[in-house]
């Protein structure tokens, strides 16, 4: 075995084990029937509240992507949201550049393209010449951390990396390096065309959007692993 496929294989079992960390939070859910946010249905789901609730676990995580971006110094961690805020917590705490941590604030702007917008108090640091690492806990579209490089640049800052537990788009390019501690891809489907459905397989309302519009009905969760 050259040593191109040991690397290979060694990424595939740490991506494994940081994949079961997270399922131990409870955030990783499989083998069941899930609506997911863009209205497909699939038989895995990430709860991305989950994900920071136990801390121990999140300062392991933290470490690790601020160990793999440790080389590069950073001035700054920028999040946006509270999971990603607490996660960076942990990367700033960890890196040896001993960076500060700014959250942006997330919204919609014009044609609902997500804006994010930088607190007045954060502004002195996020200047001509910084290096920020942007962190996300759930990568989904990418957007958020586009309009979080956006705003960087325009303040005339460069980011150097962006690091995320789990990497649900693995088709998704970013032109800094990005690092994911988890990277998969899993199947959803149309309403009409989901198998599940076909089955007879009820949906869970427990986890994910409300469907409908209605309160959400619990029929118990199932947590068990892939």
């Amino acid at each position: 075995m050259d040593t191109t496929e040991e690397k290979a294989m060694e990424a595939e079992v740490l991506e494994r084990i940081n994949r079961g960390i997270i399922m131990r939070t409870g955030a990783y859910l499989t083998n069941d029937h899930f609506l997911i946010s863009s209205g497909r249905h699939a038989r895995e789901y990430v709860e991305k509240r989950l994900v920071t609730t136990e801390p121990a676990f999140t300062e392991g995580l933290g470490n690790i992507i601020a160990q793999h971006f440790a080389p590069s110094p950073v001035d700054v961690v920028l999040t946006s949201g509270i999971g990603a805020t607490i996660l960076g917590y942990c990367v700033a705490k960890a890196h040896p550049s001993r960076p500060k941590l700014l959250y942006a604030v997330k919204g919609k702007g014009k044609e609902g393209k997500t804006e994010v917008v930088l607190p007045r108090e954060f502004f002195p640091f996020v200047y001509r010449g910084s290096s920020a690492l942007i962190v996300e806990d759930i990568l989904t579209t990418g957007s958020t951390i586009r309009a979080l490089i956006r705003m960087v640049e325009e303040r005339g800052g460069r980011v150097v990396g962006i690091g995320s537990l789990w990497n649900r788009n693995t088709g998704i390019k970013f032109h800094c390096p990005f690092f994911a501690l988890v990277n998969r891809n899993f199947p959803t489907y149309l309403r009409e065309e989901c198998p599940l459905c076909q089955k007879g397989v009820p949906l869970n309302t427990e986890i994910g959007p409300a469907v409908g519009g209605s309160p959400r009905r619990g029929r118990g969760t199932r947590r068990t692993g892939s």
